[in-house]
């Protein structure tokens, strides 16, 4: 039953939304989608960027965001930009709305004024953009959400829901070699950073419960910013803080044809100080809910992707399934160093790393793998996707990452996806369903085979990963030490200190010690080394990284 791994809307906590109101009694889902991984930036912006230039007057483009540069491009074109596509559509009559998060001080190294400057793009071509600043402390709008309707043919209405944001260095390809429009990134992922990144494109009735999550956060009577010196600035700038009133809500897309799966639209959403949301007072923790009542139906393989993996509370989360089943194994991408460097940012993110690993590896020791990305070019990979695949049988991408903020303090928003008739039916789900699909072409890419030669049993995939890593590992480990470049991280031990190092090895002549750089890119990673001195210290500092909404969560997280 869909039941067996989905919410029922009794199990969401929040009886205010409007989300699942569409749905039968006891149903918090809807049937008859089509969804199709976009796996990396490039190809989720041509898509999008498709989607954007097919509408016209009286269609509808909702987007939220956690940061969007206007100049970033959609496409080769460089006229192409997000700003640019976007304010083209208002130009011609097409009603665009858009939420972007305020963001802190820029003087922290935030990006407020990205926000800015796409806003006023947008504002000024007829739609209407607006900074959000309605956060809980330390907390953000973290959600990844573009809606489309189309007036006139609702069969084409599309959304996109996941991991990457209308901004620089998402545009990234196959080849990882980076987007050419990069943010600021430490050194060691090079000039041009590589970004692994996962959206999903979302066609059938689940656009509808979609754009009701942005319907309820734009409709909602909550003050765009309750600080006063971000409204005092506001009003200085001369800042629109009046959301206007959206047209009425259409019916939900027609079943797709070839439709089969079930999609929940899941959410985070933190509970305000001031004044909560009128849609979720509360707060809401169906992200955590979701996975936590997934995860407990695990038998043979967890396959996670993740910006992070942070926290004592997601290592207990994993951990507890570990334990209760000894044919689970957990298997697990992120990123082999993290996107900060420095004396001060750098250790309390080790530290919470090192609170989730320790836990896994106590719980499944050899049935927990732990994967880092190397492009061919020699640089880390980094891994911003949010997936999480169950048995091939429940999937989930979204905006959330398997940390403490991401699950109680940021907004977020994510799908759990099923096949519909191998859940009704209680039968195998067939390999073409979606989660095995997009699990295949996740590992392919990884480990350099096809997608049809990823072997369909957890067990299989297993060795293919391992056997490319361990492949890997030997090779970058023939080369000695070179003047200039730095130590590659052993996988007991990948960062040590207060430094992220690694070494780049090209690709050497033929017949040179080492050979040909094999294929994949995986690269075996474990708990990293703090010094006694950053052990007294990070704990407390990393707080301020991954703040906890303090709720209770899920079973085996804490208690409400």
């Amino acid at each position: 039953m869909l039941s067996d791994l989905f919410l029922l809307p009794e199990e969401r906590h929040n009886p205010h939304t409007r989300v699942d109101a569409g749905h039968d009694p006891g149903v918090a889902w809807s049937v008859g989608n089509t969804t199709r991984a976009l796996v990396h930036g490039s190809t989720y912006f041509a898509e999008l960027h498709a989607a954007l230039e097919a509408t016209g007057a009286g269609d509808l483009v909702l987007f939220a965001d956690w940061r969007g540069d206007p100049d970033q491009q959609l496409t080769d074109d460089p006229a192409q930009t997000v700003g640019a596509t976007l304010a083209a559509a208002a130009r011609r009559g097409v009603v665009v709305r858009g939420l972007l998060w305020r963001s802190h001080w820029r003087r922290f190294g935030f990006h407020s004024e990205k926000s800015w400057e796409l806003a006023t793009l947008v504002n000024d071509a007829g739609g209407q953009c607006l900074r959000d600043m309605r956060v809980a402390p330390g907390g953000s709008h973290h959600q990844k959400l573009v809606v489309i309707r189309y007036a006139e043919d609702p069969a084409r209405d599309v959304a996109f829901v996941g991991g990457i944001d209308l901004c620089h260095s998402r545009r990234d390809t196959e080849e990882h070699r980076g987007d050419p429009q990069p943010i600021a990134m430490p050194q060691v992922f090079g000039p041009t950073p590589a970004w692994h990144d996962v959206q999903c494109a979302v066609q059938g009735p689940a656009v509808h419960d979609l754009e009701t999550t942005f319907r309820e956060r734009w409709d909602d009577t909550t003050p765009l910013t309750s600080n006063p010196g971000r409204f005092a600035s506001s009003l200085l700038q001369g800042e629109d803080l009046d959301p206007e009133p959206l047209p009425g809500q259409l019916p939900p897309p027609p079943p797709t044809d070839e439709g089969r799966e079930a999609v929940q639209v899941l959410r985070t959403y933190p509970s305000l100080l001031a004044q909560g949301f009128d849609f979720a007072p509360d707060g809401e923790r169906s992200v955590a809910r979701a996975n936590d009542k997934a995860v407990r139906s695990a038998r043979r393989l967890v396959y996670l992707e993740d910006q992070y993996l942070w926290s004592e509370e997601v290592g207990r989360h994993f951990g507890e399934a570990l334990r209760k089943n000894p044919d689970l194994h957990l298997i697990a991408v992120i990123p082999v160093v993290p996107d900060v460097d420095g004396s001060v940012s750098l250790p309390p993110q080790l530290y919470g790393r090192r609170l989730a690993m320790d836990l896994l590896l106590e719980a499944g020791g050899d049935r927990v793998a732990l994967y880092g990305l190397t492009s061919e070019t020699g640089y880390p990979v980094y891994v911003h996707s949010k997936v999480c695949i169950i048995d091939d049988a429940w999937a989930s991408i979204g905006s959330d990452n398997f940390n403490r903020r991401s699950w109680t303090n940021d907004s977020e928003v994510s799908i759990g996806v099923q096949d519909t008739a191998a859940a009704e039916a209680g039968t195998p789900v067939p390999r073409d369903a979606f989660a095995p699909r997009l699990r295949r072409l996740l590992v392919a890419e990884h480990t350099g085979v096809d997608p049809e030669d990823v072997p369909d049993d957890p067990m299989g995939v297993w060795d293919l990963m391992a056997r490319t890593a361990e492949v890997l590992d030997a090779w970058y480990g023939d080369a000695g030490p070179s003047r200039g470049r730095v130590h590659v991280p052993r996988p007991k031990a990948p960062m040590r200190g207060t430094a992220v190092r690694w070494r780049r090895r090209g690709r050497p002549a033929e017949g040179a010690a080492g050979g040909y750089r094999p294929p994949g890119r995986l690269r075996r990673i474990g708990p990293p080394e703090l010094t006694r001195g950053q052990l007294l210290w990070a704990p407390r500092l990393y707080d301020v990284f991954d703040p906890n909404g303090t709720l209770g969560v899920v079973n085996g997280l804490s208690s409400d």
